[in-house]
């Protein structure tokens, strides 16, 4: 396959060693606005650098993968979709529902597939969660707990263009909650804390956020973020039934440290970053997506998916900023 990829930053630069070495890509082309950038990927990878997305698509490539900046992922997937492209795109589609739902009519009228990078679907732990949750082995869920904490801040000019902290961050978490869960949130109650570095009251962001969450057979979920957990990149998910409970996450690495006297020192060496967490799952996310392409398999996190998981996030934020519970069915776009 003729694969283009579209953004080589620090997503971008993973996903283009990833295909270069993917025995079903017979070739890689890569372009991005700093055209020096992407040379730079091309020749550690093998890849070609194309000075456009124009050129990208005029060169005949099978499919696009889409790592560029958040602000120019709408545009892109209707691009892809008015040339009849498969694509997978980092999340989100847009930063709120209307671009969200535009780009994802554009794909609708055009009939292309459309994966969004939620790549904690293809996560080990996450995966048998799911399949444990699915077979009853934890009998009647009642609690949920899922928690995503990055060890420093992003730099400040990313702050204002990320869409906030549960747009950018739990995003991932309310996904994991849905896939992982099989049932809906109907209602949120959440806020948040700037108390932290002065460049998240600049952006009108959050440093830290909780969220609680009933879904829709009664069982209770939070959702927790933070940007400043020094001691490493930390995200996990537990899971309480009337029967046993279980935790996705919990690994030597977990930047986690016991209180007890009897209890496992700290990790030697915790995880620092998303890209070293989620490796694994990254590789496995691209593979499915090169099988929806080839027609080999059904595409396992459409754009509806994506839809979804932002509209929970949208009504974390009104509840924040109105200091109430809110209601999914005050969120449009179901």
């Amino acid at each position: 396959m003729r694969i283009g990829l579209i953004g080589t930053g620090r997503i971008g630069s993973f996903h283009a060693s990833v295909l270069a070495r993917h025995p079903e890509v017979g070739s890689l082309l890569v372009t991005d606005r700093d055209a020096a950038r992407a040379s730079g990927v091309a020749a550690r990878t093998g890849a070609t650098a194309v000075a456009s997305v124009d050129e990208l698509v005029r060169a005949g490539v099978d499919a696009l993968v889409i790592a560029s900046a958040t602000s120019a992922h709408a545009e892109l997937i209707g691009r892809a979709a008015r040339a009849g492209l498969p694509a997978l795109c980092e999340k989100p589609i847009a930063l709120d529902l209307p671009g969200t739902l535009g780009a994802l009519r554009e794909v609708d009228r055009a009939g292309s597939v459309l994966q969004l990078g939620f790549m904690r679907r293809f996560d080990a732990g996450y995966t048998a969660a799911r399949s444990a949750v699915r077979a009853g082995e934890l009998g009647r869920l009642h609690t949920v707990r899922a928690t995503t904490s990055d060890p420093a801040p992003p730099p400040a000019a990313y702050l204002p263009l990320s869409g906030g902290l549960f747009r950018d961050c739990l995003v991932h978490d309310f996904d994991m909650l849905r896939w992982v869960t099989g049932r809906e949130v109907v209602e949120v109650y959440a806020t948040g804390a700037d108390a932290g570095p002065a460049i998240f009251r600049a952006a009108g962001d959050v440093d830290t956020a909780a969220a609680l969450l009933t879904l829709d057979d009664g069982t209770l979920a939070t959702a927790t973020a933070t940007r400043c957990n020094g001691a490493g990149y930390d995200v996990r998910m537990e899971l309480a039934g009337e029967r046993d409970q279980i935790t996705v996450g919990l690994d030597d690495r977990t930047p986690l440290t016991s209180a007890e006297p009897q209890g496992p020192p700290a990790p030697a060496k915790p995880w620092p970053g998303f890209l070293e967490r989620f490796a694994p799952a990254y590789e496995a996310e691209m593979d499915a997506f090169l099988g929806v392409v080839r027609g080999e398999r059904a595409n396992p996190c459409d754009g509806r998916e994506a839809l979804h998981a932002l509209r929970i996030a949208e009504a974390c934020e009104l509840s924040r900023e109105r200091r109430r519970p809110v209601r999914m069915t005050e969120i449009a776009g179901d």
